[in-house]
């Protein structure tokens, strides 16, 4: 990632402020009453349910200990991701995704004036991944995603399958505290997730940038998705959230086997928001690289996604018309090969005046 583009520079919305707030910030919330079915009292999960509901209102952020997922298993992933990027550019590009293959890796967004500091590699969760061919309303063609499968590391499919199968179970249980926590059954949100999800892995490197001051890992922004489910390097923190009481930046300090959770676009609108989707980004550090892992829990491309009908009335109108998710998900996508003469699709666009 060599030499710095001068759109760092030129580009005001791209720098970072340099005086975040120092904080711990987001609360952390053990889920140990619905992972330990030993000590699992009613009182304990009708607390916990308090608990991410509150998070989710206040914040958009949280972090999950006690959340299931062996430790074991990240650990793998963490390992094989760190052995890929260590790799020549030349043996990356082998698997670098384009507009036939969009998953893969990538190393920078070449279609907009300014290039996030940070290379990643996208892993679908189902392969196939069926999703629109195109983002005309009007075409009903439908085209499947298949992920690369690098030779090295070793086993690098398994790995990352075996991570992605622990993801979307702690996916699904977090999405039945979310539910309690507005009030609807637990297995409310089971059928957007149960088939055709189209979720997928990313894998990032953030390589140590001697532009700090100028440039960032990730440009601020929020997830189009339903959740997003965090592996923060334990290490070197980076990303930093747009606190909701006073819009100011928190950085979250990192803190050892705990995934960071936060609410998408998709439950902004579900919830009619009662819970919204909130702003965050990743700076970048001038030492030490930084990796982290998301995973992007979201549902079948056919989804229609609108406000719960049992979370609206007269008093609490939609606030959003109704969109398809995979015409959504692939119109956002197009600006990662192509620049765009219109601003990339946002939930905003479907807001009711």
């Amino acid at each position: 990632m060599g030499e710095v583009d001068t759109a760092f520079i030129q580009d005001p919305e791209h720098r970072p402020n340099l005086s975040p707030i120092q904080a711990e910030g987001i609360p952390i919330i053990d889920l140990s009453p619905i992972t330990n079915h030993t000590v699992s009292y009613p009182s304990a999960i009708e607390s916990l349910v308090k608990d991410i509901g509150s998070a989710c209102k206040e914040w958009g952020f949280f972090q999950v200990t006690n959340h299931g997922v062996p430790l074991s298993v990240r650990q793998r992933i963490e390992e094989a991701s760190r052995l890929f990027f260590a790799q020549s550019l030349e043996e990356k590009s082998k698997y670098r995704r384009d507009e036939i293959s969009p998953t893969g890796y990538h190393d920078g967004d070449h279609t907009k004036n300014v290039r996030d500091w940070k290379e990643a590699f996208d892993f679908q969760a189902k392969d196939p991944t069926f999703l629109p061919l195109t983002f005309d309303e009007h075409d009903d063609r439908v085209t499947n995603w298949t992920n690369p499968s690098p030779q090295y590391p070793p086993h690098f499919r398994d790995i990352v399958q075996e991570y992605i199968s622990e993801m979307e179970k702690l996916s699904f249980k977090l999405m039945e505290l979310i539910a309690l926590s507005l009030g609807l059954e637990a297995k409310r949100f089971e059928e957007f997730f149960i088939k055709d999800t189209t979720s997928y892995i990313r894998l990032n490197h953030y390589p140590p940038c001697p532009y700090h001051h100028l440039a960032l890992g990730l440009g601020r922004h929020t997830d189009a998705g339903a959740l997003t489910v965090l592996a923060q390097d334990e290490v070197v923190g980076g990303l930093e959230v747009k606190r909701k009481a006073d819009q100011e930046w928190v950085r979250v300090k990192p803190t050892p086997n705990t995934y960071i959770i936060n609410v998408g676009d998709i439950i902004q609108v579900w919830s009619n928001e009662a819970y919204e989707s909130v702003e965050h980004r990743v700076i970048v550090n001038s030492e030490k690289e930084r990796f982290s892992i998301p995973f992007f829990f979201h549902p079948a491309h056919y989804t229609v996604v609108k406000p719960l009908e049992e979370l609206t009335n007269e008093k609490n109108p939609p606030k959003y018309r109704p969109y398809k998710w995979g015409k959504f998900n692939i119109r956002r996508r197009a600006g990662n090969f192509q620049k765009l003469n219109v601003e990339n699709i946002q939930i905003s666009h479907y807001k009711i005046a």
